[in-house]
């Protein structure tokens, strides 16, 4: 049997701003600090075989910090774009309420939640290069990426740790969970929080909790 650990980074700076952040590089908060460390110490009795991560700093910190914990900094890790966070185009850097007043919570919700409406990739200072992602375009990036590099590590039956965020991870989760696209939108992955899944020999689930 092998493990599959999920882990959304802990609190970033602009997640208690209550900002939109996507590939903008902040750092945890104190209290992403604190759920980063709560997660090492529910994983201290696994021996992790390899760590995945995206290449924003709040994953990389947060892995950092979990390894830190368990007495494991020298498994070998995987950092790749392809676990970052959605990009949120137009939208990155803007306070999420203010954003709902200017635009209506009818719209903002449709660009957070739709499964394949991108947000506005106009050009800002937070969007130099006029890229946007719907959860749709972010699956298509991250799934293949699983399936290539990660899954098969389980099916070598080996314990395997990915921190990354809340739309890869959702990608990844709807996958296992074989979600809808109208499931996935109602799907919420809290931060610092593992996620485990356990396989048998052959990739099938036996089980998945919160630990």
């Amino acid at each position: 049997m092998s493990k599959l650990i999920l882990v959304r980074h802990g609190e970033s700076q602009w997640n208690l701003e209550n900002r939109f952040t996507g590939w903008i590089d902040v750092p945890l908060s104190e209290k992403g600090i604190v759920e980063a460390n709560n997660s090492g110490d529910k994983l201290k009795s696994y021996k992790i075989k390899k760590a995945f991560t995206s290449k924003l700093i709040r994953a990389i910190k947060t892995l950092e910090i979990i390894l830190d914990k368990v007495n494991q900094k020298e498994i070998p890790i995987e950092f790749d774009v392809a676990l970052n966070e959605r990009h949120y185009g137009a939208l990155q850097g803007l306070n999420k309420a203010e954003t709902a007043k200017k635009y209506g919570d009818a719209q903002v919700k449709i660009w957070r939640r739709s499964f394949d409406i991108p947000p506005p990739k106009d050009i800002t200072e937070f969007n130099p290069d006029g890229m946007s992602e719907s959860l749709k375009d972010t699956s298509a990036r991250t799934l293949p990426y699983f399936e290539k590099e990660i899954f098969p590590e389980i099916l070598n039956g080996n314990d395997i740790l990915v921190v990354a965020h809340g739309n890869s991870l959702r990608a990844i989760v709807m996958k296992l969970n074989n979600l809808s696209n109208e499931e996935v939108l109602e799907l919420n992955i809290p931060t610092g929080v593992p996620l485990q899944y356990e396989f048998d020999n052959q990739g099938n689930i036996l089980s998945k909790e919160y630990l």
